[in-house]
């Protein structure tokens, strides 16, 4: 479903991705694991075509995305729900509107039928009767919720989570982690996950990618990480200061 090929990218003298390739399959729940500042995010928007690399090819169910025309990107952005960070809520629109702001944007539905959609995807993901409250009163844990169910709202072939439990007390991100392997089942997306939190990764994904000095250092499922004897993924995985990886 998704092919990154020889991905290279810098910021000025600074070099971010140097060479990264990863393959990942139709349906499979993939996590890129990675320290702070080694490129997750990059490697994500890349992928997604809101960043363009230096060099190398990205696939996206076999077309290439990254010399395609904007028109043509943005129809292969629709194959794609993202789940932001901070659920990046528009502070201004109702939870409907937020979750339903793409289908507004992209499809010919109803008003109507936008609000099914709606009330239909918050109810995957925990949540009845807040279709009329503002963000600023929801909880954390609610906006990420809600921020799944936009992400969802077009029934998208590949779902992109940017570290889905960041900010969330164990509890909440337990509840998070189980929506996303819920979904996998429910909705059949390719999924793909950057994060440093080890508990989520090893719950959600069915393979992990450590991304380390621009590259894919390794790749396993969850088990293989969790017994290998590779020091950068012993050190990642125990969370160590001593080992190769230096902080920075």
């Amino acid at each position: 479903m998704i092919e990154v090929v020889d991905i290279h990218k810098s910021f000025n003298s600074h070099h971010v991705l140097s060479g990264v390739n990863l393959t990942i399959e139709k349906g499979e729940s993939m996590v890129v694991l990675g320290g702070s500042g080694t490129g997750k995010s990059v490697l994500l928007k890349i992928i997604m075509g809101l960043l363009k690399p230096d060099q190398g090819t990205i696939l996206i169910d076999g077309t290439e995305i990254i010399h395609l025309r904007e028109e043509k990107l943005n129809e292969i952005r629709k194959k794609f729900g993202m789940l932001f960070q901070g659920a990046a809520l528009f502070d201004s629109l109702s939870v409907w509107e937020n979750v339903g702001f793409g289908l507004m944007e992209h499809t010919s539905l109803s008003k109507a039928e936008i609000r099914n959609r709606v009330t239909e995807k918050l109810a995957m993901v925990g949540l009845k009767n807040i279709e009329d409250k503002m963000p600023s009163e929801l909880s954390g844990g609610m906006k990420k919720r809600v921020g799944l169910a936009r992400a969802i709202a077009m029934n998208p072939e590949i779902i992109l989570y940017d570290e889905p439990t960041t900010g969330l007390d164990p509890i909440m991100a337990d509840v998070i982690n189980e929506l996303i392997i819920k979904l996998k089942h429910e909705i059949h997306a390719t999924s793909v996950a950057i994060t440093h939190d080890m508990t989520s990764a090893f719950k959600i994904g069915d393979r992990l990618a450590l991304l380390y000095q621009g590259v894919i250092h390794r790749i396993g499922t969850p088990e293989e990480f969790k017994h290998s004897e590779d020091p950068v993924v012993r050190q990642f995985v125990t969370g160590s200061s001593v080992g190769p990886i230096t902080a920075g």
